[in-house]
């Protein structure tokens, strides 16, 4: 479990990259809105983490990928609910002292402790339901 969690952390850390990324792009570049932009950067890795962790994490030979994909997706679904509370909470009601005062540091760091809050809830998920079919 200990070498699939650290994996499935490479698999998620390559995931930021789109993740983060296609977020910044949106945001900044096109305008969109913050939510929209989180939630479309996260899905789209969340589609490109199902196909590394199929193959290399979990090895999977699930036949049935339309069923492992939907979980793994409505588990990442549930982890973009978690995502985006948390988000709210740390860029916009929660006063930290810590936090910095700029917007945009607020929002990005938010982000990325809702990130490794959702990672661990994602392995566990996927670990025990998705992958273990």
């Amino acid at each position: 479990m200990i070498e699939q969690f650290i994996k499935f952390g490479i698999v998620g850390f390559s995931g930021l990259f789109v993740d983060f990324g296609t977020t910044w792009l949106l945001k900044e570049r096109v305008g969109l809105n913050r939510y929209i932009s989180n939630s479309i950067g996260f899905l789209l890795a969340a589609s490109s983490n199902y196909i590394l962790n199929r193959v290399w994490t979990f090895g999977s030979t699930n036949p049935d990928i339309g069923l492992e994909y939907s979980l793994f997706l409505v588990i990442s679904a549930v982890g973009l609910l978690i995502n985006n509370a948390i988000l709210y909470l740390f860029s916009e009601k929660i006063n930290i002292s810590f936090f910095p005062k700029n917007v945009k540091l607020r929002f990005y760091l938010s982000k990325l402790i809702a990130t490794a809050t959702v990672t661990v809830w994602n392995f566990l998920m996927n670990y025990f339901f998705t992958f273990s079919l």
